[in-house]
């Protein structure tokens, strides 16, 4: 039996309604893995080579010998980065909750943000250069642990974007519209929408109540410069509902089974586990995919921190997609995600 279950959250203006457009942020993850692995069923790249082919930005990469330490201080990277690496967010790059609880920036974190990389914090399309550009900017960077070594939220998802692009020759807007959005009919989703009429305003909650952070004629109602693959997309239910029909359904028409398989179990190590993530309890009753979750229950999905969820269970025939315009105050999802998803399991029975 299939169940599906919407949530939002309206406040003030012109009601929510079922084609409503909001800002998915991080589930943009699972998509660009996705996307990534039809482009390699395309023998354009395998997972296992060096991206340095594609992606020579990342070719003989130094190390910091401490993620919060001074940029110079670095060894050389120990391997090359390979695609695998960059979908299960190994690749060396990325956040971790420690960052945002130092009492002064890192350094790495401090330059990530004057290259307006955007990949340490929330989305912001708005500040983001081309992607050549940007890929050079990440390039004069170190990375933070070895290839292989932990698992670092994000930027490996960013990469990937650029990885295909470049692979297909094509603006990666391109390359997911044909690979995904065109043959699963998600005609809503895209890093943009002209149709800010339906497009919801963007909230923060703060001591004295929600502020704006980006209204319908904001940052993502004209074409960004960046196609931000781990966190720049717009959709709908119908459309991320339409995402989660394909994986239920075994990957067709875009994907193999072996690729859904891949993409939707465990891909890390014990010991790539064992640093933790956002987190020292990050992997508790689960672990990751390509681009997302995956718990121990076999359900998969992630969330966006701009107020989404999504999530997917094959042993129930179960997607819940929670869509809301409240960005989120923690890593973890509020308690309205959470009761929600409870309510679909509940109807079950």
């Amino acid at each position: 039996m299939h169940v599906e279950a919407l949530g939002t959250l309206d406040v003030g203006g012109r009601p929510v309604a079922r084609d409503s457009i909001f800002r998915i942020a991080s589930t943009t993850k699972p998509i660009m893995a996705a996307t990534t692995l039809a482009v390699a069923a395309e023998a354009l790249f395998d997972l296992d080579e060096p991206v340095d082919r594609l992606v020579p930005e990342l070719a003989e990469r130094q190390v910091l010998r401490q993620m919060d330490g001074s940029l110079d201080e670095t060894v050389p990277a120990a391997r090359a980065i390979t695609a695998r690496d960059l979908l299960t967010f190994t690749f060396g790059f990325g956040m971790v909750l420690e960052m945002f609880m130092a009492p002064t920036p890192w350094p790495v974190v401090q330059a990530a943000e004057e290259l307006h990389l955007a990949t340490i914090g929330p989305p912001n399309p708005s500040v983001q250069p081309d992607p050549d550009t940007w890929m050079a900017n990440l390039g004069t960077l170190p990375l933070l642990a070895q290839p292989g070594e932990r698992w670092l939220y994000n930027t490996g998802a960013q990469v990937l974007g650029v990885l295909v692009a470049r692979a297909t020759g094509q603006p990666l807007s391109d390359v997911l519209r044909t690979r995904l959005f065109e043959p699963l009919g998600m005609r809503d989703t895209g890093f943009w929408t002209a149709q800010t009429d339906r497009l919801t305003t963007a909230y923060m909650p703060t001591p004295d109540g929600l502020v704006v952070i980006d209204p319908p004629d904001g940052s993502w109602s004209r074409s960004p410069a960046f196609g931000d693959g781990a966190a720049g997309l717009v959709s709908t239910a119908d459309d991320l509902h339409a995402f989660a029909r394909m994986l239920l359904d075994g990957g067709a028409p875009v994907l193999t089974s072996d690729a859904v398989r891949a993409m939707t179990t465990d891909q890390l190590t014990p010991a790539q586990k064992s640093h933790g993530g956002l987190g020292q309890d990050f992997f508790a009753g689960r672990s990751w995919g390509f681009c997302q979750a995956v718990l121990d229950s076999g359900a998969y999905g992630w969330d966006g921190g701009l107020g989404t969820s999504w999530l997917v269970d094959p042993d129930h025939d179960l997607d819940v997609i929670v869509l809301t315009q409240r960005m989120f105050e923690s890593p973890e999802p509020p308690q309205v995600h959470r009761d929600i998803q409870a309510a679909a399991y509940a109807a079950l029975s």
